[in-house]
């Protein structure tokens, strides 16, 4: 009898408590994890877009434009090359960008090129990624680089 008592009694406790429980307790967890999460997830895709907006931004704002970190030695090499064809080219060393974020360019560099080359030095012209030191070396090799920049109007020679 009393046996038959408690799981009546459990049995009318559980649908009561279970209704209000799961609508009321979960959700707020619920929505704490959930808020969670969005910011965990969140915190790629929308700098990712951000900053795809930025190199674009930044790419964009001159005719050549060199993304670079200062040490780099082939960074170097690309500035060079181009100074010494008469461009004056933009050049971002992704270390000592202002207001940081250096790391999110390159990383948002490094998708755009192709897998295994290093993310500097990366050269725009023209607001459109021409590549790193290979093809760089490449055009200016083959002829290609000078018409290049001039389509870009980087050089008026």
């Amino acid at each position: 009898m009393l046996r038959m008592e408690v799981a009546e009694s459990g049995g009318g406790v559980v649908p009561s408590s279970s209704p209000s429980d799961p609508t009321a307790a979960p959700p707020p967890p619920d929505h704490h994890h959930h808020h969670h999460h969005h910011t965990a997830a969140n915190a790629a895709p929308p700098p990712a877009m951000a900053v795809y907006e930025r190199v674009a931004r930044m790419a964009g704002g001159n005719a050549v434009v060199v993304f670079s970190a200062s040490g780099c030695c082939m960074c170097h090499v690309v500035k060079r090359l181009l100074l010494g064809l008469g461009v004056g080219p933009t050049v971002y060393e992704l270390d000592q960008l202002p207001g940081g974020g250096g790391r999110e360019v390159q990383a948002a560099l490094a998708q755009l090129l192709p897998p295994g080359q290093p993310p500097v030095p990366v050269v725009f012209v023209g607001g459109r990624l021409l590549g790193g030191v290979d093809k760089v070396m490449a055009c200016h090799i083959n002829g290609t680089l000078v018409p290049l920049l001039k389509q870009a109007g980087a050089l008026w020679l």
